[in-house]
């Protein structure tokens, strides 16, 4: 029973909350606003170098690969280091140059460290869902007369946003638990004031409230972008087949497939389409539909 009443005090130590709790949730307010910055900026970094790394240019790909094997390939408390303590040793150098005011700082050189940490992954996501794009789609756009901008903007940016939505939430979780390094270099978030509250009262039930946060953070994120995801994702979902069975034949067609049946075999719908929210046309379904069938049947009289 004792023993009971001892882990029931470690786990819920309402005097340690009660007495440090203010510092955890201010610790908690400094770790977002680097895990957004660091987020927004590397994003905005990111699509040049993706486009880089995608170019023709063989100058261009170089120096973006070269960027992203660096800081894909080196640990993140390495750069980290290297910004907020490899600074000062060409202080005199920063000072001529009047940038030592932002690498004196612990905040200014966390975000830039995860900012360019960030931005060779999420370069990498980018490339990734971009190319993911059937290049028959973009010739498709290029024989419809849409500039370049409009091609980006309505065929190939909706698809690559799909692709890369997932993994960019992904990265997001990652940052947020690095972003417990930032600690190391005396920055006050989360992990800096758990670490402080732990110097003072040498209680290691802050480290497990630490641990729920941040699990309780990622775990809405999560949620989240499951939501976001949905949302984005419902006229894919709406234009999937039926999955019971084998794929409907509509009027000479296969949904799944988009293949013409052969000459002998006769279509499971003979006319209209009773798969109307499964079509791949959608409110062309019919037209369609009624197209194929008129088809057919001169075939038919033909043969």
């Amino acid at each position: 029973m004792d023993r009971l009443r001892g882990l029931l005090g470690f786990v819920f130590n309402t005097e340690l909350l009660s007495q440090y709790g203010w510092r955890l949730l201010s610790g908690m307010q400094v770790t977002a606003e680097v895990v957004l910055l660091s987020c927004s900026f590397g994003f905005l970094l990111a699509y040049p170098i993706c486009r880089a790394r995608m170019s023709p240019n063989m100058l261009l790909r170089g120096l973006a690969t070269g960027y992203i094997t660096v800081f894909r390939g080196t640990p993140l408390l390495c750069q980290l280091y290297l910004a907020y303590y490899g600074a000062g040793e060409i202080r005199s150098w920063l000072t001529s140059i009047g940038l030592w005011w932002f690498f004196r700082e612990a905040f200014y050189c966390c975000i830039l460290a995860f900012s360019l940490n960030t931005a060779a992954y999420q370069a990498e996501i980018l490339r990734g869902a971009l190319g993911s794009v059937p290049r028959s789609q973009k010739e498709a756009a290029v024989a419809l007369g849409l500039s370049p901008y409009r091609t980006a903007r309505h065929v190939v940016w909706p698809q690559a946003f799909l692709a890369a939505l997932r993994p960019l939430g992904n990265e997001l979780i990652l940052v947020i638990k690095a972003s417990a390094l930032a600690a190391i270099v005396t920055l006050l978030d989360l992990m800096g004031q758990t670490r402080l509250i732990f110097a003072r009262t040498f209680d290691f039930s802050i480290y497990l409230y630490a641990a729920l946060i941040y699990l309780a953070v990622t775990e809405s994120i999560r949620r989240l972008w499951n939501r976001i995801e949905r949302a984005a994702s419902k006229h894919v979902r709406r234009a999937e087949p039926p999955k019971t069975g084998s794929p409907a034949r509509l009027s000479g067609l296969s949904i799944r497939s988009a293949e013409y049946l052969p000459p002998g075999q006769r279509p499971f719908q003979k006319k209209g389409c009773s798969w109307h929210k499964h079509c791949i046309w959608h409110e062309h379904c019919s037209e369609h539909c009624r197209k194929l069938s008129h088809d057919r049947e001169r075939s038919q009289q033909t043969h």
